[in-house]
């Protein structure tokens, strides 16, 4: 869908609960939030729409009262519009609990763009939903809005649905004999040995000189991402004094036990992250330093790993913009491709999936980055990185999110995943959050921010120091077990055997009555192999 439009289109679900989504009555329905002067406008084309004006506060706009549930999520959206230039217009929530944000989008002049959000609120009762914007000199002009509520039975079985599509498959299995001749009555049974689907966690150096957590991790999980080892100030803290030998322990431990690695990261843009010897550079001696890090952590890492988080956060941090020019990242990414052509290339960045209301990394702001990036690169492969560092999740905006990112056709992983809270809360809300990426289908993989030391973890442990679950361990060691599948059955008289399973490789074990031997063989189940034969004979 193109993001600005002549015109907008219908609203979606035909406006759901709300009166009068497409202001065709006028303004019957909606009223004035604030001291807002709100009339309605009519098109050349004849379309009508509402326009907030005379606005002298952010939430001076248009309203509209609603009955909301608790037990319920909503997905929002609307067409919005600015008079001149353009302005961030966030959609709230006025509730008896206080006020939530649904999303945001950067609103144009002389085109029309659909912010796309949700929301959950905490009690049922009224509520008033509206539009504010901090350009309090911009009129927002609003049309085609829809609020349509699911329950939570309704949003659970779209993941269940969308499982089904994405991430599993019907296979046939069929049993031959040494002639190939399809032998009915066999005895299959196939145990799924490897999901497909990369699912995993951060470590750090603690794991190199600790058997019980290298134990604990490796039964677990098939993709990780160092904490800090493999960072600039994790290699060469001191100028001059490169030291990748913990990096290097770490990717051959990952290596050993068959777990992959993304690369993260090259450099980091936040101005706090830098040593005080990078801060302290002229611009030739930074980009000297900068080039040699290329050089440096590139060349000996790549085809290595499987990804790297360039410059990290760049859409809310400038640091290397600054310092170098403003095209400093675009020109960094342009260099790691060059010697590593065929990883996938992140932009690594936080709040885009968590917080509605951050206006340096709305959806708007990450892909305006994104394509920027791109358009300086367009031979790199790149992706979509999101933190996910979650308080209290926002799971209908989470999925309006992924839906729109899934619109650049690129991949997308959640990268950095943790919640805030103790034992059964964070539980629950960690739940959600990884049922809701595993459920995308534009999600490739997810990486949960869990690294364990002694003394704690960043914001979230999954266990205690005796690698004893927490909560949310053992939460996450029953999403292993539920999204991995298995099968046990008998061929039918063509030798065949269907079977629904999760993407991945698999043991098969096959035997026949009319036969004294079990046959074992591996097949791997994803879209390019619905079929597999498994001969059987002595």
């Amino acid at each position: 869908m193109r993001s600005c439009l002549a015109e907008p289109l219908k609203p979606q679900y035909g406006g759901g609960i709300l009166v009068n989504p497409e202001f065709n009555n006028n303004l019957d329905g909606w009223a004035s939030f604030g001291h807002a002067n709100v009339v309605q406008r009519v098109s050349k084309s004849g379309n009508k729409y509402a326009v907030a004006l005379d606005r002298t506060a952010p939430h001076h706009s248009i309203s509209q009262r609603v009955e909301l549930h608790g037990d319920k999520h909503y997905s929002f959206s609307a067409w919005l519009q600015v008079d001149k230039g353009s302005a961030d217009v966030i959609v709230s929530v006025k509730t008896a609990d206080g006020f939530v944000q649904a999303g945001t989008i950067e609103a144009q002049e002389s085109c029309w763009s659909m912010l796309k959000g949700g929301f959950t609120v905490k009690t049922s009762g009224p509520a008033e939903l509206f539009f504010e914007s901090k350009n309090t000199n911009a009129e927002i002009w609003t049309d085609n809005v829809s609020l349509q509520p699911f329950t939570i039975e309704e949003w659970r079985g779209h993941h269940k649905e969308s499982i089904h599509q994405a991430r599993r498959m019907m296979i046939n299995v069929t049993a031959v004999d040494v002639n190939g001749k399809p032998l009915a009555g066999a005895k299959v049974k196939l145990a799924q040995a490897k999901a497909d689907f990369p699912f995993g966690t951060a470590i750090n150096a603690a794991i190199l000189k600790n058997p019980f957590y290298q134990k604990w991790f490796t039964s677990r999980f098939t993709v990780t991402t160092f904490e800090n080892e493999m960072k600039w100030y994790g290699t060469e803290f001191t100028k001059g004094h490169e030291d990748y030998s913990v990096a290097d322990a770490m990717l051959k431990f990952a290596n050993q036990n068959g777990v992959k690695v993304r690369g993260h990261n090259v450099f980091w843009d936040d101005q706090n992250a830098q040593m005080s010897w990078v801060s302290a550079l002229s611009k030739a001696q930074l980009q000297e330093a900068v080039t040699k890090r290329i050089n440096s952590v590139v060349n000996r890492y790549k085809g290595k790993v499987i990804h790297w988080d360039v410059v990290n956060e760049n859409v809310h941090f400038n640091f290397f913009e600054t310092k170098l020019s403003p095209d400093a990242s675009v020109k960094i990414f342009q260099e790691v491709q060059k010697l590593d052509p065929n990883v996938l290339l992140f932009l690594n960045d936080f709040n885009t999936l968590e917080v509605p209301g951050d206006p340096n990394a709305t959806p708007d702001r990450y892909l305006k980055k994104f394509n920027e990036i791109k358009a300086g690169n367009p031979t790199a492969k790149m992706a979509i990185g999101l933190e996910s560092h979650f308080d209290v999740p926002n799971i209908p905006y989470m999925r309006s999110v992924l839906d729109k990112m899934a619109t650049t056709k690129v991949p997308i992983w959640l990268t950095e995943v943790d919640v805030a809270g103790t034992d059964a809360k964070q539980a629950k809300y960690l739940e959600e959050i990884l049922r809701e990426g595993y459920s995308h289908p534009a999600v490739d993989g997810i990486v949960m921010w869990a690294s364990w030391t002694p003394k704690g973890c960043y914001r979230m442990c999954l266990t205690d120091n005796q690698f004893k679950n927490f909560p949310v361990g053992d939460l996450v060691d029953s999403l292993i077990k539920e999204w991995k599948t298995h099968a046990l059955g008998t061929t039918g008289e063509d030798g065949t055997l269907q079977a629904h399973l999760a993407h991945g490789e698999y043991k098969v074990t096959a035997s026949h009555p009319s036969k004294n031997i079990t046959s074992v063989h591996k097949i791997k189940v994803d879209a390019n192999s619905p079929v597999h034969k498994l001969q059987i004979h002595d």
